[in-house]
Parts: structure tokens; C-alpha cells; sequence
């Protein structure tokens, strides 16, 4: 449920990883809950575009399986926004965002959406449509406005994870 774009009129710019995009964003892995995986994110300049980096080892062991990179997200609830752009590179895994609200009281209980990587740049779009729920008790679909926060993930299963990201946007 993704597709490529370029540009849209009325894209809303939610980060670009520049002027201390690390007080923003924090590391999040299993860990928290008896996991075993392992990473970071790192904020660097590559190719003369400031980026976010979150990798690592994905381990399913003691039930665990992730590794994330989140930040907080306030929404203008006067715009009709239609989903989440962004641009991004990785290492041909599959990687997911990861949106959380008011409804999404628990630890482990979000909006999925994922997307592929290759080793090229590339900007995906991924309509609020396309994020479904974690669990039964969350409303079927998640409304722009009631969006809290955001995470890029490496999710559930055993894998090095790997993804480069110049910005991300709504659109």
C-alpha cells in the first residue's frame, strides 16, 4: 500500500535531522521488555544531506524483536493530511512506521505500516490508510489528528537492520 512520489504541493516537513535533530528522536529497543536486540541511531551528513541512521541486530530471542528510533509528533489538526512521506535508503529489509495516540494507552500497541529498502534513494509514501492497528481493541484506522508520536523500526524477526533516512514529511 505505498507508493513513490515526488513532491507533493502541501508536504509539511515533520524532520530533515538537522539543528540537534538528537534531542528529538530517541533509541528504543526490546531491551525495555526482557529482549536481546541491539543498535543505535546516529545522526550524521551523508552525501551532503543530514540524515538519520538506526541500525543494529534485530533478535527474536526472549520475546523480543525490535530496535526504533521515536519521536514525539504534533499534528495541525486543521489539515487533511493523506499519509507520511519519506526518503530513505537501507539495506533491502523491510521496515516500518510505527505511529502512536491517545489511543494506544500501552507500551506495546501502535499503527504498522511497512515499506522496503534498497541500497538507492528513494521517497515512499505511505497513506494513513495503509497503518493498521496492533491489537483489536484499537480503533480500525488512526486519524492524522490524533497522531502522538512516530517511529522507524526494525521489526519482528532476525535480521541486521540498516536504513538511512534524509527526511520525512507529511503529505
Amino acid at each position: 500500500m505505498m507508493h513513490c512520489a515526488s513532491g507533493f504541493a502541501d508536504d509539511l516537513l515533520i524532520d530533515d535531522f538537522s539543528d540537534d535533530a538528537s534531542s528529538r528522536w530517541e533509541f528504543i529497543a526490546d531491551g525495555v521488555m526482557g529482549g536481546v536486540s541491539y543498535g543505535s541511531v546516529q545522526f550524521n551528513h551523508v552525501e551532503k544531506k543530514d540524515v538519520m541512521i538506526l541500525s543494529g541486530t534485530v533478535s527474536t530471542e526472549n520475546n523480543g524483536g525490535f530496535i526504533q528510533a521515536r519521536r514525539a509528533l504534533s499534528v495541525d489538526k486543521t489539515r487533511d493530511y493523506q499519509g507520511i512521506m519519506l526518503t530513505v535508503k537501507g539495506n533491502g529489509e523491510e521496515y516500518f512506521l510505527h505511529l502512536r495516540s491517545f489511543w494506544t494507552l500501552l507500551p506495546w500497541q501502535y499503527y504498522q505500516a511497512g515499506f522496503k529498502t534498497d541500497s538507492n534513494w528513494k521517497e515512499v509514501a505511505i497513506p494513513f490508510s495503509a497503518f493498521k492497528p496492533s491489537s483489536r481493541v484499537l480503533p480500525k484506522n488512526i486519524a492524522p489528528k490524533d497522531v502522538e508520536s512516530l517511529g522507524v523500526v526494525a521489526f519482528g524477526r532476525d535480521h541486521e537492520a540498516s536504513i538511512t533516512i534524509t527526511d520525512i514529511r507529511l503529505y
